[in-house]
């Protein structure tokens, strides 16, 4: 088969570097990378090209690239979102759009789709703290009102992948409708990496808090000891993008899935790392906007759907992802 042109944006951040890192293992494609940031030196050598600044006025360079798949990673997150607002719609809701735009002309004069797959959130839910303790899993369509700029922001991009891959122009009304892009979204939970330093993510109390004890640091996490939502190992991540990425188009009957691995308080977390780092000095300091925003987002979501049409289950349930991935890495780090 003929190598695949794979765009990866935001390739310097923790999932892109590890996608970067499976692409190239798997083989068969010619990576292409843009981020604000120059590569680091783990996955330099894996890439074929790497466009540095900022996507959004970057993105023009891009249709003359024959380009197969984009995976649009690059985001400004929801606390830094909360703070500058009309910079994260800039980035968040401009930047796709532009690469929507590419893949769908791409997608049209070349006729071959080009697959788009768009990482969003459950900062796309918003739900009030009492709804949130009644629902439990939560379904792709329920809830649908975030609380942030950030969750905003991915949800409406979101509906503009819908809008590019299915509705453009309404040309799909056509008697000879043009081809058009492949749009895939996952809705992933708290994402946690072994190998990458927690960035400051609001669903990062958790790898913070190991990342303290195992240091003998104390910690006071910003939020309350009974707040729980989702979270997910960096490896499951990675792999839900690429089998997402693999599905034919005509065996998926949506384009936004929801992915879940295992829920957890901030309790939970502590419990672990004590566990792990008998002595941890671990306190409570819940900051009202960032207990805020987690309050919003579901303790749960269901995947039935993304389990059903594609197979999709994770490796590391709570215990395996402590004990074989996380602690094992974290011990090493810090010799520990």
């Amino acid at each position: 088969m003929a190598e695949k042109t794979v765009l990866v944006t935001g390739a310097c951040g923790e999932i892109g570097q590890a996608l970067v890192q499976e692409l190239s293992k798997r083989g068969g494609c010619r990576i292409v990378t843009a981020d604000i940031a120059p590569l680091p030196d783990d996955i330099k050598d894996l890439v074929a090209e790497h466009v540095q600044g900022d996507v959004v006025y970057k993105v023009k360079m891009f249709y003359d690239y024959d380009i197969d798949i984009i995976f649009h990673l690059a985001a400004s997150l929801s606390s830094k979102a909360e703070v500058a607002t009309e910079e994260a719609h800039r980035i968040n809701v401009e930047g796709t759009m532009q690469l929507l735009m590419l893949a769908a002309y791409r997608s049209e004069k070349y006729k071959k789709a080009v697959k788009f797959l768009f990482p969003s959130s459950i900062a796309a839910y918003g739900m009030t703290l009492a709804e949130k303790r009644a629902a439990g899993c939560v379904k792709e369509d329920e809830y649908n009102a975030p609380h942030t700029m950030y969750g905003c922001n991915k949800l409406y991009c979101e509906k503009l992948g819908m809008y590019y891959s299915h509705y453009h122009g309404q040309r799909h009304l056509d008697a000879a409708p043009p081809l058009m892009l492949d749009f895939r979204a996952l809705r992933f939970p708290g994402l946690i990496s072994a190998y990458t330093l927690p960035s400051g993510g609001t669903s990062d109390y958790g790898p913070e808090m190991l990342h303290a004890a195992a240091q003998g640091n104390p910690y006071a996490c910003f939020v309350r000891e009974d707040t729980r939502i989702s979270f997910m190992a960096m490896p499951d991540a990675i792999r839900s993008l690429l089998m997402l990425t693999d599905v034919p188009r005509e065996k998926l009957s949506h384009v936004v899935y929801n992915v879940a691995a295992f829920s957890l308080t901030a309790g939970e977390f502590r419990e672990r790392a004590l566990h792990a780092f008998p002595g941890a000095q671990i306190t409570f300091q819940s900051n009202p906007r960032r207990q805020g925003i987690v309050d919003s987002w579901p303790e749960d979501v269901d995947d039935s759907l993304a389990r059903v049409e594609w197979g999709w289950k994770p490796d590391y349930g709570v215990d395996a992802f402590f004990d074989d991935y996380f602690l094992p890495q974290i011990r090493t780090r810090y010799q520990r």
